[in-house]
């Protein structure tokens, strides 16, 4: 009986012994198999990370470009826009006579064919008695219908005794003063054909009921100095004042050369005619704002 059990024990030990070397190669394998996994999720990983890395680059590049391009876009945008506004500048200007802020009295001449493009009537209300050259330029009459106007609000009387002269009317009328005045006096109040402000139909002639048709009363009259405080608001400017080297002084004869110009001598106490044309010029697109 000794013996059996002693060999049964020797048994068990070798089963267990063959068990636990199982069980030890059983938990290698899966050890190693676990191994293999982990090392699996981190290829996975490290793959995943390097295509998130890629893609974040890659979305980071096309934001890049993304602004690149709307920089291009806006770019161009106001490259569109300074392009437009340079068109729009220069068609206004081709639509603007530029005639109208020449220098004429005894400088520029103007030939027997000119007539502005639009001519318009003005208002019998706003007219001496016996006024004949009734008609001005169709874009100063809206700023002679609000300065007449508002003088009316002041309780200042203004009358247009005459406007827009053609070259044969004027032409005519200097004829006139010199049968009546003679050449030499004449020539000291009255523009040769070709010669007046009249013919750009943008000048008048103001009086008052008071003042009449005797245009040297006006200098004493309430509207002459009513015009000097105001017509500039509206675009107008003296074209003779005193001691001007072209005619003798006419408080009566003012002209239209835009709000912005006339804006621009009466702030620097300048006369239209002592500017360079070129500097005139510059003042062309805005003559009828």
């Amino acid at each position: 009986m000794s013996g059996k059990y002693k060999l049964d024990i020797h048994q068990v030990t070798l089963i267990l012994t063959v068990v636990a070397l199982v069980l030890a190669g059983y938990v290698a394998y899966q050890y190693m198999l676990l191994r293999n996994n982990f090392m699996l999720v981190d290829e996975v990983n490290s793959e995943l990370i390097t295509q998130l890395n890629n893609e974040r680059e890659e979305k980071l590049n096309l934001s890049n470009l993304s602004r690149y391009q709307q920089t291009i876009i806006d770019s161009f945008q106001g490259q569109i826009q300074d392009i437009g506004s340079t068109i729009g500048t220069l068609e206004k200007l081709s639509q603007t006579d530029p005639e109208l802020l020449k220098k004429y009295s005894k400088v520029y001449f103007l030939n027997e064919n000119y007539v502005p493009a639009k001519l318009s009537k003005i208002d019998e209300e706003y007219l001496y008695n016996g006024s004949t050259n009734i008609l001005i330029h169709a874009d100063v009459l809206p700023h002679l219908k609000e300065l007449l106007d508002r003088a009316r609000l002041g309780d200042i009387e203004l009358l247009i005794a005459s406007a827009f002269r053609s070259f044969d009317t004027q032409a005519s009328l200097k004829s006139e003063y010199k049968v009546i005045y003679g050449s030499g006096s004449a020539n000291q109040f009255s523009a040769d054909q070709g010669y007046s402000e009249h013919q750009l139909g943008t000048s008048v002639d103001f009086t008052s009921s008071k003042a009449g048709g005797t245009f040297s009363k006006f200098e004493t009259d309430p509207a002459y100095k009513w015009l000097q405080d105001n017509a500039y608001r509206y675009g107008f400017v003296l074209s003779y004042p005193e001691e001007n080297s072209y005619y003798k002084f006419e408080p009566w004869h003012w002209r239209f050369v835009g709000v912005s110009l006339a804006r621009m001598l009466r702030n620097e106490d300048k006369y239209f005619y002592d500017l360079d044309q070129r500097k005139i010029d510059t003042y062309l697109i805005e003559l009828f704002d």
